[in-house]
């Protein structure tokens, strides 16, 4: 089977990107961590699959898989990087789509200035929506990761975060503990591990260990968790710029019940073809 791709990244977040919409696709979990290799294969974090909607209203499906070969419910990179797919595929001419999550509906929308802005939706807090084994909701949780107590803040953003404060990012045991939050019991679906330095009510920087991926250089659902975090805490205005290792997104959140704003780049590598 020979299929067409598109190389793409958010702020070095990447992804191999396939439309589902001209080719029939339908790919077996060997052959998604085939695509992600990155000495065998094409090499990405996510693999992310346009495809026709299954819901009256919506412009596309978006279906996302981590480079493990599992299929997740939500990526805030990848959704900007799907609008300019979209488009250059010829599938759509609006600036701005609604598409079809396996975690609900997000809005996409192109900017004059290339930049994508996303309605990521209202973020969860109950812990059986992230989902996360406590009995009831809080602010701060305790979280006890190989015998060391952590202060998390635990939501999902279409896919789930554990979020903790750190002092130094760059000192940040994001490597060697990321895994054990990512794989730790009280998530039985997993979890994102979210490490935020606060610079001051309007700035953060972020490192993310990414659920199936590993620590990647932007994680955009984990930008907005972060930002969510913050503002629950008391440590962040609504409106903030996340320093990530691959550049700056920029979050809004005005309060529980309200959407979370993300806005950033998007950038198309190279086009291809892969013999699977």
């Amino acid at each position: 089977m020979r299929l067409k791709f598109a190389k793409m990244h958010g702020l070095g977040n990447d992804f191999v990107m396939l439309n589902g919409v001209t080719q029939h696709i339908q790919l077996s979990a060997n052959q998604l961590r085939h695509i992600a290799d990155r000495q065998r294969g094409i090499g990405c974090d996510q693999i992310l699959l346009v495809e026709r909607p299954t819901q009256i209203g919506v412009d596309f499906r978006y279906r996302i898989f981590n480079s493990d070969g599992g299929e997740v419910e939500q990526c805030g990179n990848g959704a900007r990087c799907f609008v300019h797919f979209v488009r250059d595929e010829g599938l759509s001419t609006k600036n701005e789509i609604r598409v079809e999550t396996k975690s609900g509906i997000i809005a996409p929308r192109m900017n004059d200035n290339g930049d994508v802005t996303v309605d990521m939706g209202a973020p969860r807090f109950e812990p059986s929506e992230i989902p996360f084994l406590r009995a009831a909701r809080e602010v701060l949780y305790e979280l006890d990761v190989g015998g060391t107590k952590l202060k998390i803040n635990a939501l999902s953003m279409g896919n789930p975060h554990a979020v903790q404060l750190v002092d130094d990012l760059e000192a940040a045991p994001v490597l060697a503990q990321g895994p054990l939050i990512e794989h730790h019991g009280d998530f039985p679906a997993r979890v994102n591990a979210g490490y935020m330095q606060i610079v001051d009510r309007n700035n953060i920087k972020l490192r993310v260990w990414e659920r199936g991926a590993g620590e990647t250089l932007a994680c955009g659902t984990g930008a907005c968790a972060a930002v969510v975090a913050g503002v629950q805490r008391g440590l962040l205005d609504q409106r903030v710029s996340v320093q990530t290792r691959g550049g700056k997104l920029m979050i809004e959140w005005h309060g529980e019940g309200t959407p979370v704003i993300m806005t950033g780049p998007a950038t198309k590598v190279f086009v291809g073809e892969i013999d699977l």
